[in-house]
């Protein structure tokens, strides 16, 4: 099967088996919340594995030896095995092949989940380490909003709205990779008034959020609760130069800092899974309107 629809009180959520990515989200009135991939950028919600962002030079070390690693990793561009599908739920699975070993030289079972619920997604990621030394990864989520969901609104109408103050300085990308300076943050205790001009310097980068969600709203129309658990960093990013749509992102790792010349494992907010064990990260996706 290429692809699945979920329905659950009204609301649909569309996954594929490619990259097991969410490529539509509707609410009750039928609205599309989610991108659809135009041009200014061809991906709806890409998963991140097992690399978020770039490695410098992209190249993942391991014991001496490089391997190349494309930006964000290669889940987004494999195909997921359907390990279940049902009505309002499904679970998609990737472990590692002869082409994976070739990037990224380790044993590794990803299994991502979708639970829908009324007015509500859920999404896990579970990664298993069956290998026989420890497994570094990281992983993240990439869902594109509409920018503005409801397309008579001007973008600077919607702002973000953190559950907690976020006074902590931001990072900042250049080419890719991460600035070793923390810029002060755009966000005026909690809430992060919305503009093209917040992506011109690339992704708006919460190292260490104080915050486990943030709602995402213009005072009318659709309105959009994501929270997680398991993540440690988030980022905020749409296309430089303008686009419609806006990235909210759960990380579990950054891109590779600028001057950061070591092997992957000791790469800054790296996971490390021992052997046998596993790690189980989740976001949710909470849709309402306001009026």
């Amino acid at each position: 099967m290429e692809q699945l629809t979920l329905h659950a009180d009204g609301i649909s959520a569309t996954i594929v088996g490619q990259g097991a990515e969410l490529i539509s989200l509707c609410d009750a009135e039928d609205t599309e919340l989610l991108w659809q991939a135009g041009p200014e950028w061809r991906r709806h919600s890409p998963v991140l594995f097992p690399i978020v962002g770039r490695l410098k030079g992209d190249q993942l070390r391991h014991r001496g030896q490089t391997y190349p690693m494309t930006q964000h990793g290669f889940a987004r561009d494999r195909r997921f095995a359907w390990a279940e599908q049902g009505p309002t739920s499904c679970r998609l699975v990737l472990t590692d092949d002869a082409e994976s070993r070739t990037h990224y030289p380790f044993a590794f079972h990803l299994a991502i989940s979708y639970d829908l619920q009324p007015r509500q997604l859920g999404v896990s990621f579970e990664i298993t380490n069956p290998g026989d030394e420890p497994l570094p990864a990281s992983i993240g989520a990439h869902p594109a909003f509409n920018w503005p969901l409801l397309p008579e609104l001007p973008k600077e109408a919607y702002r973000l709205t953190f559950a907690d103050n976020e006074p902590a300085p931001v990072c900042r990308l250049k080419d890719g990779l991460l600035l070793p300076d923390p810029q002060p943050t755009p966000i005026d205790g909690k809430t992060l008034q919305l503009s093209e001009r917040l992506f011109v310097d690339d992704a708006v980068i919460l190292d260490r959020p104080a915050s486990s969600s943030v709602r995402y709203a213009a005072g009318r129309g659709p309105a959009i609760e994501m929270s997680w658990h398991g993540f440690t960093e988030l980022g905020i990013w749409s296309k430089p130069g303008g686009a419609p749509f806006l990235c909210i992102e759960p990380w579990h790792g950054v891109a590779s800092p600028i001057d950061f010349d070591r092997e992957f494992a000791d790469k800054p907010s790296v996971m490390l899974i021992e052997p046998g064990g596993r790690r189980v990260l989740s976001y949710r996706i909470g849709l309402s309107r306001e009026p």
